[in-house]
């Protein structure tokens, strides 16, 4: 899943409030300069000691400067917000009554800092660092922004989408679990908070992230793969495979949740591949040992044979040109002889790890059978899904690879024969392949009369490729029922 997130919010910070103060009317600009002229008074007086002592000239300040930062004239004071924060801070500090208890201004500097008007201050000065790429001070802002107002979804997801430039991903969770706490809507957001934990390998949290976002996104493939595919990389398969049995069982109509099992059974298929190509390969690669040694020394009995023959050519005519052709084929028995004794240290290191090939063998076998259980299961959750909806996209799409690998492996079959197995049934073989590949041609059809997208499209421009190569070929199309 793609953080996307952040692109679109950093667009939001580009056009929203901030914005508000670039607008460059006459009426901005006025209040622009009013502001600037009011700052610069209280900054003197806040340098007069007498001044500086009272609580009134740390409220003026205040106002002054929580003005400045909620109109977004951040070109007067990017840190108007803080000094605005500091001074009514100052004010409480100052104004006390006879008991000692808050007095009439401090009460209302304690109100002040509690209000929007401060936290929309915070915002705009965040806003402004991070457009300034200031994010560290970005994220100090919008964080005391959310803190003041902990009812705002925007703030903490700012501050997460702030706290993730500079790498602080402990900042960029807290900050999304409070968009989350705080009834934050957008999926998309739930999905990165688990790619965050998962970053962290904190499976737990990435998991519980996914599931909130689940179950306000039922629909949400995005989020779905993600899950299947934290499962996959944790070994959680079973739980996973459990979990959503229980929900199919719930509710059995819901095709989503039929695809989304089917995937998890795709995903255990194919999750030994590499085992079972290496253990493949193994096998083939003794086979062929065997096969190069007997060759091999077939050539240097040719090669024998040609030095007996010319050798009593030339005891009967010894011309310059018989002898060259001698030199020649000697040369080439020497080599072949140092070959073929490569071949036969090779033959001896396979017949050492004949048993070897034996465990091999049948770990293959384990793995061909588990791969082909969980293949018949990614199938039934497929078809059902179909059958639930024919014009699911998803499920027409992962039907039509499904098909299209299965003709995949049928010609690697094909392919792994020599010529005197092809000469025997080869090309009957060949048309079940195409025919295997023809029947996923309906379903990318399908998919793709559904939903024209990239993959789907380049998917059935391979197949039809390949077709035709069968046609140019005169290869008769199969089609198995």
């Amino acid at each position: 899943m793609k953080q996307v997130f952040v692109i679109l919010a950093a667009c939001l910070l580009t056009t929203g409030v901030y914005a508000q103060a670039q607008q460059g009317n006459t009426a901005a600009d006025l209040a622009m300069e009013t502001s600037k002229k009011e700052k610069e008074k209280s900054d003197k007086d806040i340098t007069d000691a007498k001044a500086s002592a009272k609580a009134s000239t740390w409220m003026d300040r205040a106002k002054i400067y929580e003005n400045i930062a909620s109109s977004g004239f951040m070109k007067i004071d990017s840190s108007a917000a803080t000094v605005a924060y500091d001074s009514f801070k100052k004010v409480i500090e100052l104004d006390k009554d006879k008991k000692g208890g808050p007095g009439k201004l401090a009460k209302e500097a304690e109100e002040a800092l509690k209000a929007p008007v401060m936290a929309t201050a915070f915002m705009q000065q965040g806003v402004a660092k991070f457009q300034s790429k200031n994010y560290a001070d970005a994220m100090k802002a919008m964080s005391i922004a959310g803190d003041i107002n902990p009812k705002d979804t925007l703030a903490p997801l700012y501050t997460a989408i702030a706290a993730q430039q500079i790498k602080d991903n402990a900042t960029a969770k807290t900050q999304l679990e409070k968009y989350i706490a705080g009834g934050g809507k957008d999926a998309a957001i739930y999905g990165s908070l688990a790619m965050l934990y998962r970053g962290d390998n904190e499976i737990d949290k990435a998991l519980a992230a996914l599931d909130k976002g689940i179950a306000l996104a039922p629909t949400n493939k995005d989020l779905a793969n993600e899950k299947i595919n934290i499962m996959l990389s944790s070994n959680r398969m079973d739980e996973a495979i459990t979990g959503m049995k229980a929900m199919v069982e719930k509710d059995p109509n819901n095709v989503q949740n039929l695809v989304n099992l089917s995937i998890v059974y795709n995903n255990i298929a194919h999750k030994s591949d590499e085992e079972m190509r290496k253990l493949e390969g193994d096998s083939k690669k003794g086979g062929n040992t065997a096969k190069q040694l007997a060759d091999g020394k077939s050539i240097i009995d040719a090669y024998n044979s040609e030095i007996a023959r010319l050798t009593a050519s030339i005891k009967k005519t010894p011309k310059p040109e018989l002898k060259r052709q001698l030199a020649d084929v000697q040369k080439r028995l020497a080599e072949q002889k140092v070959e073929v004794a490569k071949l036969e240290a090779d033959a001896k290191a396979a017949a050492a790890g004949a048993a070897g090939a034996t465990d091999s063998a049948k770990r293959l076998a384990e793995l061909k059978q588990v791969q082909k259980e969980n293949l018949t299961q990614e199938k039934t959750y497929l078809d059902k899904a179909l059958a639930i909806d024919p014009n699911n996209y998803d499920a027409n799409f992962n039907t039509a690879v499904f098909i299209f690998n299965e003709a995949v492996e049928m010609k690697r079959g094909v392919d792994r024969m020599d010529m005197a197995e092809y000469s025997k049934n080869g090309k009957e073989l060949d048309g079940k392949v195409c025919g295997k590949f023809k029947q996923s041609l309906p379903y990318f059809t399908k998919a793709k009369s559904i939903k024209d997208e990239a993959d789907v499209n380049e998917n059935l421009t391979n197949l039809q490729n390949i077709l035709k190569q069968y046609e140019e070929k005169k290869i008769e199309c199969i089609e198995s029922k």
